[in-house]
């Protein structure tokens, strides 16, 4: 019995595991183990770990990390608890093998116990680039603690290989997210309207905006013109609000502010959830923001995505993204070309190059049946 263990600490993260994750409690030779820290554990961020548990999971562990604070001092203090918890976690459940996605600082403290308990970890969508934000130093500190990788394009397999691993350990398998759409029936849009209590506009924007963790205090200023841009449309707006990164707070109680003063024309949540989240991509005019999903997700969905400023610079993009700096007039220039009948055209005819079929069912063969035996100690692959 192989004991395979899902580290999750957000919603987003959790939404794109799910489906490995049953995948997994499936086979009869596999035993399914679940962490649950972060943001999932926190009232303020929703108490999200009540949706894997609604979902039909057990939640073996649950690791408390997040202090209630958002500067620098209390994430590093915060990721210091982490690591002391993942011990006695890793302690008592003895995986076999850890399962990880993305690049977030909760990922680095799980991966990091496990080094020094000797747990092979699989990683997901290693081989990114997002130079905005410190996630890109986290991705690949992470890819050099792991032992198999799946990545979501070959441009990013072939990057993973050049930070020294070896390739017979690098599978690009495609987007775990556009896997799981083509799988989910989505709500239809009365159902979706229901469930968020609030009704579509003639036009919608789906707006996700996170703090660029790279940059010093910029948060409140670049979401400011993003929210005079958006407030000269006649769009409604749905918000979902950012993680627990440094200065996300201050984001949240700007979208707070606003949603008080535009009851008739906007709605936020902590978290629509995954199966919310993508109905509303069938709805929504735009998404906005600076979100991965923007990148990733949303082209298939054959709808434009305004991105702002650096939080994801450096990654592919389909060609139904527009970028744009974090001011208001081109942020409103962006949203215009968003809006034309001429990008809406070419944004529905786009070509995602994230997406590959049967990406769950590749990776569960491997983390299945992979030899593990003599996997930790790993040589450094130099390119020829």
């Amino acid at each position: 019995m192989r004991k395979i263990c899902f580290v999750t600490g957000t919603r987003a993260e959790y939404g794109l595991l799910s489906r490995l994750m049953k995948a997994v409690q499936q086979v009869p030779d596999l035993q399914l183990q679940i962490i649950a820290t972060n943001m999932h554990l926190s009232p303020e961020f929703g108490l999200t770990y009540k949706e894997i548990e609604n979902d039909g999971f057990v939640i073996d562990k649950k690791v408390e990390m997040l202090l209630s604070a958002d500067t620098p001092t209390s994430i590093v203090k915060s990721l210091g608890l982490e690591v002391i918890g993942f011990a006695d976690a890793y302690e008592d459940l003895k995986p076999d093998l850890i399962v990880v996605l993305g690049d977030r600082y909760e990922m680095l403290g799980a991966v990091s116990a496990a080094l020094f308990f000797h747990i092979p970890v699989a990683h997901i969508s290693g081989g990114d680039v997002t130079e905005g934000a410190y996630d890109d130093a986290i991705r690949h500190s992470i890819t050099k603690m792991s032992h198999l990788h799946f990545t979501s394009t070959e441009t990013y397999r072939k990057r993973v290989i050049q930070l020294g691993e070896s390739p017979s350990a690098v599978f690009n398998v495609g987007s775990i997210g556009l896997d799981n759409i083509r799988r989910m029936q989505l709500l239809d849009r009365a159902a979706f309207e229901e469930s968020i209590d609030f009704r579509l506009g003639q036009r919608n924007l789906l707006i996700t905006y996170h703090p660029v963790t790279l940059e010093s205090h910029t948060a409140k200023a670049q979401f400011e013109a993003l929210l005079r841009a958006v407030d000269e449309t006649d769009a409604h707006l749905i918000f979902t609000k950012p993680n627990s990164d440094s200065d996300g707070r201050a984001i949240i109680s700007m979208i707070d502010e606003y949603v008080s003063r535009h009851t008739d024309k906007a709605v936020a949540f902590i978290s629509l959830g995954y199966l919310r989240y993508l109905s509303a991509l069938q709805y929504v005019d735009v998404v906005v923001g600076n979100s991965s999903s923007g990148i990733v997700e949303v082209p298939s969905f054959g709808i434009p995505t305004v991105n702002i400023g650096d939080r994801q610079k450096g990654r592919l993009r389909a060609d139904s993204v527009i970028d744009c700096v974090p001011e208001t007039e081109p942020i409103r220039d962006a949203l215009q070309k968003a809006f034309s009948p001429t990008f809406k055209e070419q944004a529905s005819h786009t070509q995602n190059p994230y997406e590959q079929p049967d990406t769950v069912r590749k990776i569960l063969d491997v983390i299945s049946s992979y030899p593990l035996d003599d996997i930790i100690k790993k040589h450094f692959y130099d390119l020829p």
